[in-house]
């Protein structure tokens, strides 16, 4: 594994919603999301990951997404572009696009729907990974791809591919995370995408957050991080509960559909609009989501 600076891809790297307007990508928008983020003290950015309803956009839409994100940020904190498809060569084509558009890494989620074996799984990584320099990192998600990665596989792609560099693990297994960062150490960047075990795999070794709350709470999200870096687990653990209920919010419907109506609320957003078959909260859901702000003390 190569060696990384310091603090690169370590911290709150949250994955940037996609706004729309009249059914279009609205650029200016999501560029002032990218400053927002900047002032609120978050480590990095991720492009196009799942609360960027990634599956709804085109392959020009992502990487205009990509330049946006890199042009709006000027080196003022890493861009994470989230490049990878359930089609090997819209994989390559996103991670081309990204490389072009000068992010500062690549996520690549394991392939979606199609369910390969783990030797698949070792092919596709190693041939994508001779296919660039920057560091990679793998989304593993069984939830929404269906497919779990295997220690053994992982080995099996660090054998070959040395800037594979970490993986966002967003799945409730601490196990899993634990045997990771015992086979491959501490360099290795371990981000949590599961919003509730946030704190308990920071406490462990993990090097960041990929959360989508970070959308919302973003300064909050960053603090548990710093606070847990710097092994102040006490009142890391008082932001860990204070988030809680934030944290589940994001479950109450299908991911980013809470999201993008709290921002709405918090003035984030001109409207909470998705992209078909994503559709905005319903009333109820709306109402339950203006509790949680209201006790988390945002509105």
């Amino acid at each position: 594994m190569i060696s990384l600076a310091a603090h690169f891809l370590r911290g709150s790297y949250p994955p940037l919603v996609t706004p729309f307007r009249a059914g279009a990508v609205d650029y200016d928008a999501f560029a002032a999301l990218v400053e927002y983020q900047i002032r609120e003290g978050s480590h990095g950015l991720v492009v196009t990951g799942t609360s960027g309803e990634p599956s709804t956009l085109t392959l020009d839409e992502r990487g205009e997404l990509f330049k946006v994100a890199v042009s709006t940020a000027r080196g003022r904190l890493p861009v994470v572009a989230a490049a990878g498809s359930q089609s090997h060569a819209e994989s390559v084509e996103l991670m081309t696009r990204a490389e072009q558009a000068g992010v500062d890494a690549l996520l690549v989620v394991t392939p979606y729907y199609i369910r390969p074996p783990q030797r698949g799984l070792v092919e596709y990584y190693i041939d994508l990974g001779a296919r660039t320099r920057l560091p990679l990192l793998i989304y593993h998600i069984p939830g929404r791809a269906a497919v779990s990665l295997q220690l053994d596989t992982l080995e099996h792609i660090a054998e070959k591919v040395p800037h594979f560099i970490g993986i966002k693990h967003a799945v409730n297994d601490i196990t899993f995370a634990t045997q990771m960062l015992d086979r491959f150490g501490f360099d290795f960047r371990l981000f949590v995408g599961l919003e509730e075990l946030s704190f308990p795999m920071l406490a462990i070794g993990g090097a960041g957050l990929m959360n989508a709350v970070g959308n919302v709470a973003p300064r909050k999200v960053a603090e548990l991080y710093e606070l847990t870096a710097a092994g102040n687990l006490a009142a890391a653990r008082r932001l860990h509960f204070e988030l809680f209920e934030l944290n589940q919010a994001v479950f109450f419907d299908t991911n980013p559909i809470p999201i993008k109506y709290l921002m709405k609320r918090l003035g984030l957003l001109r409207a909470n609009e998705h992209r078909l078959p994503m559709v905005p909260a319903t009333a109820d859901l709306e109402k339950r989501l203006d509790g949680v702000l209201r006790r988390a003390g945002l509105i």
